[in-house]
């Protein structure tokens, strides 16, 4: 494994740790209750934490393809979310949530950026990296 491929990999495991940390904080210390749409979000971020710790010690850059594909379907999902609640027209599509309805923006900073938001940031990054990773390795 190059030394880039091993920069991109610590890369993604910084942004899937604060990902994950952030999450945790807005849950546990917020007390904001995640919706369905963001347990989905997590549910695919938690794993590129863990993956990208295994590959990071095992020097495997074959883990890039799996923390691409969980992080294509995450960033969708993100943006599906982000959608909902920024654009009138697609929150009629929210899903029937059963706690928290998944168009609720806990935070709105700058008007622009909410909890799904840096979900499709953290994602976006991971995907980039996951890419520069996959080219690195051929």
């Amino acid at each position: 494994m190059t030394k880039k491929a091993e920069n991109l990999l610590i890369a993604i495991w910084t942004v899937s740790l604060i990902a994950t940390l952030g999450s945790l904080y807005f849950s546990e210390v917020r007390n904001y209750i995640p919706c369905e749409m963001c347990w989905y979000q997590r549910i695919l971020m938690y794993p590129i934490l863990l993956i990208s710790t295994v590959a990071i010690i095992q020097k495997n850059v074959k883990t890039a393809l799996t923390l691409l594909v969980f992080s294509v379907i995450g960033g969708a999902i993100a943006l599906y979310h982000y959608g909902i609640q920024k654009l009138s027209f697609l929150a009629n599509t929210a899903p029937a949530c059963k706690t928290v309805s998944c168009t609720a923006q806990y935070i709105d900073w700058l008007g622009f950026i909410t909890i799904p938001f840096l979900s499709l940031l953290a994602f976006t990054l991971i995907i980039i990296a996951s890419l520069a990773v996959m080219r690195e390795a051929k």
